[in-house]
């Protein structure tokens, strides 16, 4: 599919794990288009926040779509600027799956300043989607409808900066209305960018500090250990026992330090302990899938 722009309606959504959540959503969907490939047997989850973002809440949305992405998740966002750039720009960097939901015909991307955005998305096996046909052009009304498309789409939303009025305060409200988990991350007390974020912690979305939050929220790890039986090489025995002792997480110069084992080795084992889901990368730190 690619590049190509397909057209599938609504009465074949059932044929794809990843649309089949659309159906039944309120206001329906009648169509959806596509540019770039439809995902398959991944978790999705939303991260939104404002387009006037601060220089916090870029680096944040980042931060969490980076090793979410490169722990297997798959990002959706607005591709609007601010936090869903951000969003984007990080499953991206970490070579991960990323869904951008339009609010106008897939023939033009809007805002132009994310072109170059949108072929990265679709060159890493990602896909730009819209419920409007080629040539519809951004309406303001559009980008409200559109963020219950990326509500459904995800078995989460987190939301990471937004003011009272903003589109992420209304993917919360399609988010409850299809009984999807939120997740809000905290900001400065008075902060106009961040009183809809309170607002929502306030009514009962769950607050988190870091990715581990929003991992041992869902449960993900309860999910992997009851699967999986992996035997670990005794250099990887090493470092997971020392992750698992650390309150913290830890960089590869501390546990070369701890472990005594040289920098080739260890990142070698931590390679192999992210490929079995074991442990995760946040930045330059690693830490066990608590």
């Amino acid at each position: 599919m690619k590049n190509n722009l397909t057209k599938i309606e609504s009465d074949s959504f059932k044929k794809y794990d990843f649309l089949e959540k659309l159906s039944g959503i309120i206001p329906p969907v009648e169509s959806i288009y596509i540019k770039g490939e439809i995902p398959k047997n991944k978790t999705c989850v939303a991260i939104v926040g404002t387009r006037k973002a601060s220089a916090y809440g870029e680096k944040t949305a980042y931060d969490f779509s980076f090793t979410l992405a490169k722990n297997g998740f798959l990002i959706i966002s607005g591709l609007a600027i601010g936090i869903d750039t951000s969003a984007h720009r990080g499953a991206v960097d970490a070579g991960g799956q990323t869904v951008a939901v339009l609010a106008n015909g897939l023939d033009k991307i809007y805002p132009a300043s994310n072109n170059q955005l949108a072929d990265k998305i679709i060159s890493n096996n990602g896909c730009l989607i819209s419920e409007y046909p080629p040539q519809t052009p951004s309406f303001p009304g559009n980008f409200l409808m559109r963020n219950r498309i990326i509500s459904a789409l995800s078995s989460a939303v987190i939301v990471i900066e937004a003011p009272f009025k903003s589109g992420s305060m209304t993917t919360a409200k399609f988010a409850t209305e299809q009984k999807k988990p939120i997740f809000v991350v905290p900001g400065t007390i008075g902060s106009f960018n961040f009183n809809g974020s309170h607002k929502l912690i306030r009514s009962g979305a769950r607050l988190i500090t870091g990715v581990n939050d929003f991992l041992s929220d869902m449960s993900y790890d309860l999910i992997r250990e009851e699967n999986k039986k992996i035997e670990l090489k005794t250099d990887e025995q090493k470092i997971f026992n020392e992750l698992k002792k650390s309150s913290r997480p830890l960089s590869v110069d501390k546990i070369c330090q701890i472990t005594k084992l040289n920098p080739r080795d260890v990142s070698c084992a931590l390679s192999n302990l992210l490929l079995e889901e074991l442990v995760f990368q946040e930045g330059t730190n690693y830490q066990i899938k608590l």
